[in-house]
């Protein structure tokens, strides 16, 4: 048997461009997917949830939040985004909710429930699905594809859709390269600080609503929530910023010194002042005067500047209230490492888009290989924009490859 499409990654990308495929009657279609679970990032994304895309309905400003892919995806997402995501998930039976920060998940709340849809979706459309099967070795000969498993037995189809997530996976970078495509080196993206500094101690779980971070000697800088962990630094601002700087902190070993302002929309000079006059007899320690800062970080934030434990505000010195101006507004620490987001691993890397046809996700040096997904050079940051990506090239893809079949 040769089947019209083989695809190579059981994740939402594989899945989407199969769907895509065997829903517009390109024919037999087969995803293979070396582990024993398909769908394994959907399930744990979002905290469980799957943040499935992001609501901003025009292409530029959608492409605006991929570091490496912004000017790529245009023309794609003009052609299939977050409208058409939508569109194509109520249809088949699930409806999305946006929240305040434009994230969109499913409304039960739960990934299974994108995990269900896409598995119905493939079982409807008659794509195959085999799990445990690991491609060790393609070739193409007279315009089909030769697929040989790691249990030595051989498939073979007309199309082959490479989509096998991060090049950090092996498998999936040494396929593309013996078909002709040299990679991008992987780094990581999306990864939280590891900071030792005893302003943080015993604060895991304490978050701002909006700091402004910015990574001293270089360009890089990000706006967001931050949240303190047991090793650090995470939150949207922070991994906005390991996105942007993936490859320059790759390059600095993840060792540098960050600053943040923790008050980026107000000025805390005048606040501080206002209250040695008006709250002379109240103790610093006791309430902070910024609704923005929790009281267990104010706290860390005045011991640092010397503010003993039963300070009155009216001795508040004019070095410590400069001091403390500057833990507010410029406040450094040291980042040393880096750690992985719970459920975020992206790969900075990969095939490089200039070698894709990005109507088509084809590539142009081998004739019947597609892309989708993040084996692309394309990543984005926390938010929902990767699985758009995902959805964006597998969709482009998977309708190319089934118009290509009904010609004929």
């Amino acid at each position: 048997m040769i089947w019209n499409l083989i695809t190579i990654g059981g994740g939402a990308a594989g899945f989407f461009g199969a769907i895509t495929h065997a829903e517009m009657g390109g024919g037999s279609t087969l995803i293979l997917e070396r582990t024993s679970q398909v769908l394994g990032k959907v399930k744990i994304s979002g905290g469980g949830r799957c943040n499935v895309t992001h609501d901003c309905q025009e292409p530029k400003a959608f492409s605006a939040h991929y570091p490496r892919g912004e000017k790529a995806l245009i023309g794609p997402l003009h052609r299939w985004g977050a409208t058409e995501t939508i569109a194509w998930f109520e249809a088949h039976g699930v409806a999305l909710k946006t929240e305040a920060d434009g994230r969109m998940f499913p409304v039960t709340n739960d990934s299974q429930t994108i995990m269900d849809c896409l598995q119905d979706a493939a079982d409807d459309a008659q794509v195959e699905v085999r799990r445990r099967c690991e491609v060790t070795a393609i070739r193409l000969d007279s315009g089909v594809f030769t697929f040989v498993l790691s249990d030595g037995e051989v498939l073979r189809a007309r199309n082959v859709l490479l989509a096998t997530g991060g090049t950090r996976a092996v498998s999936g970078a040494k396929l593309a390269e013996s078909l002709g495509h040299a990679l991008v080196p992987p780094v990581p993206s999306l990864f939280t600080f590891k900071v030792p500094d005893p302003r943080l101690k015993d604060l895991a779980g304490v978050s701002v609503d909006r700091v402004d971070c910015a990574i001293e000697g270089t360009r890089l800088k990000a706006s967001g929530p931050l949240l303190v962990t047991h090793w650090g630094m995470s939150g949207p601002g922070i991994l906005r910023l390991s996105a942007w700087g993936a490859r320059e902190l790759a390059e600095k070993d993840y060792q540098f010194t960050m600053q943040v302002d923790w008050l980026p929309e107000k000025g805390a000079e005048a606040v501080l002042r206002r209250c040695r006059e008006t709250w002379g007899k109240r103790q610093l320690p006791v309430r902070t005067p910024f609704t923005e800062v929790p009281i267990r970080l104010w706290v860390r934030l005045l011991e640092r500047d010397g503010v003993s434990e039963g300070q009155l505000w009216s001795q508040l010195t004019r070095d410590q209230l400069k001091a403390l101006v500057e833990q507010l507004h410029q406040a450094t620490f040291e980042v040393r490492g880096k750690s992985m987001n719970k459920d975020e691993f992206v790969t900075c890397g990969g095939v490089d888009v200039r070698e894709i046809d990005l109507k088509t996700m084809e590539s142009r040096r081998c004739p019947g290989l597609f892309f989708a997904g993040e084996i692309m050079n394309v990543d984005g940051i926390t938010g929902g924009f990767n699985f758009q990506n995902a959805w964006t090239s597998g969709y482009h893809a998977g309708m190319t490859m089934a118009h290509r079949k009904t010609q004929f």
